[in-house]
């Protein structure tokens, strides 16, 4: 039998376990399933009373928790306000993606640059990275310096004298495109993670649309860097004789282990914040916390350590004071400023998915000719919905919310998860193991790599950068060596020694530049 001592003893043991809960309402709780604030012990606060050291100060923390407040008290992020002074094209009619998903309709946002001219033939594709907008230079309805402002414009390495410039916001982004953070036509709340799962070639496919609304047949030239590198040799896939030119800087052919556990990473970091609340935080505290901290991780990746090396050193942000567990030296310093700058600048959503894109691109003969296979399985749904909304009220009339109603009659409320299980079983090859390369060989993954590239027969330019981490330059030999196995005979492969990691190509405007326009303006009897 237990004394009284010992039960009291358990009693105060379960007592100081037990935290204690602040009412929802004095929480200022405004989001759905949120999890309950823990209260915290004055005995922090107060323990310098009885400590040999007195407590440290976190104004870091403080920070982000006063951020936090202001937003639960003040409007949410308005992300597509960002950027303004775009152009929409909007498509009206079901929209079908390579996993299965479908939208009732898309808007892809759009700036242009330069003069189409009478044969529609000068126009250069530009496709950007992760978290980039269209605003790749400023115009008239956009005076703000754009992403990559020194490198397009009259006489610069990008001619808009010669050439017509269009640049898109991706489709899941939320620069004016169709992504999370739209509305559902459905029930006019955002779609949040209702949203689909999306791929490279969806955006590219995206993107073809808007040129056919221009009444662009073919291009001179697709270009992009990073994920836009990725977009530009899927778009040459996906339609070989409407790409002249080819150019792809610092990406690669298929994610490999390294990038796809950063984005990992990155994604878990956000999604364990409380606010992001399974992505439907809209309406609440958006997830501002876990954005800082996935930018802060990707900054790491984007830049090199010889220029951290040179930039920062081991220099502290102020060697009077003591050190710190807050951000203590310059580069700490720096990463801190990153990730404030950016995590109410970018739909935490839309950082969800599209990066997800990025780890799922490869562009092996057995990975693309699956998800054709999931496309031709999936396509009679869009006949099915075309046929439903005809027996619904004002079929005559292009009603979003009708549209929206015939899809989910037929796509009904399967998870991308049950989708992606149910289409296991369609191909009737047989599943095997790829060995991850570094370089190119005879093994059966690379093979089935160069399989996949065939088809890509126009000029390429592959540029990459030695002290690019994220995408070195072995993924870039990998694409100009697969590019040349599977028949290009005309591929130029640059590699720069610019300390600027990743981001040389928005940085390096004499190399990287210079590299452009000399593919850009080959002449005629040399590429054709």
């Amino acid at each position: 039998m237990k004394s009284a001592l010992s039960l009291a003893r358990i009693s105060y043991t379960q007592a100081i376990k037990r935290p204690t809960l602040l009412p929802l309402t004095s929480l200022g709780y405004r989001g759905l399933h949120h999890q309950p604030v823990l209260k915290k012990s004055s005995c922090n606060v107060n323990s310098s009373s009885t400590s040999s050291n007195p407590p440290m100060s976190f104004p870091c923390i403080d920070k982000m928790e006063s951020r936090t407040l202001e937003l639960d008290s003040g409007p949410e992020p308005s992300y597509d306000n960002i950027v303004t002074g775009y152009e929409k094209f909007e498509y009206p009619h079901p929209f079908l993606l390579d996993h299965g998903g479908i939208l009732p309709k898309i808007d892809i946002a759009y700036e242009t640059w330069g003069t189409l001219n009478t044969k529609k033939d000068n126009a250069i594709l530009i496709h950007t990275g992760l978290s980039a907008s269209s605003h790749a230079r400023s115009h008239a309805k956009n005076t703000k310096p754009g992403w990559w402002e020194n490198f397009i414009g009259p006489g610069a390495h990008i001619d808009t004298n010669k050439f017509f410039v269009i640049c898109t916001n991706a489709l899941g982004g939320c620069y004016g495109s169709t992504g999370p953070s739209s509305i559902d036509p459905a029930d006019g709340e955002r779609y949040a993670t209702r949203f689909p799962i999306i791929t490279v070639f969806d955006m590219i496919r995206a993107q073809f649309k808007l040129l056919d609304h221009l009444g662009i047949d073919k291009l001179h030239a697709s270009v992009g860097s990073s994920m836009g590198g990725m977009q530009s040799i899927a778009a040459a896939k996906l339609f070989p004789d409407r790409v002249k030119r080819l150019i792809s800087i610092s990406a690669c052919a298929r994610s490999h282990p390294y990038s796809i556990a950063l984005r990992h990473t990155q994604r878990q970091v956000l999604m364990a914040d409380p606010n992001w609340n399974k992505g439907f935080y809209y309406k609440g505290i958006p997830p501002h916390v876990g954005m800082k901290l996935a930018r802060e991780i990707a900054t790491i990746s984007y830049r090199s350590g010889p220029e951290w090396e040179l930039r920062f050193g081991r220099k502290r942000s102020n060697e009077n004071q003591s050190p710190a567990l807050c951000p203590d030296f310059l580069i700490e310093t720096y990463l801190d400023h990153q990730g404030e700058r950016f995590c109410l600048q970018y739909d935490p959503n839309s950082l969800l998915y599209i990066s997800k894109a990025m780890d799922m691109f490869d562009m092996s003969r057995s990975e693309t000719e699956k998800l054709q296979r999931q496309r031709q399985h999936n396509l009679p749904k869009i006949e099915q919905i075309l046929k439903h909304r005809q027996q619904l009220e004002r079929p005559d009339e292009e009603d979003a919310r009708i549209m929206a109603e015939a899809c989910r009659s037929i796509i009904g409320t399967q998870s991308a998860l049950e989708g992606k299980q149910e289409e296991k079983d369609m191909s009737t090859e047989p599943a095997e193991k790829k060995s991850r390369l570094t370089t190119l060989s005879s093994d059966p993954a690379t093979q089935d790599l160069v399989d996949g590239m065939k088809g890509i027969n126009m000029p390429t330019l592959v540029l990459g950068v030695q002290s690019d981490i994220l995408f070195p330059v072995w993924q870039q030999k990998e694409i100009a060596e697969c590019l040349r196995a599977s028949g290009n005979n005309r591929v130029t492969y640059y590699e720069l020694d610019a300390m600027f990691g990743h981001d040389t190509f928005l940085i390096d405007r004499v190399s990287v530049g210079g590299a452009i326009k000399g593919h850009l303006e080959l002449l005629e009897d040399e590429n054709v």
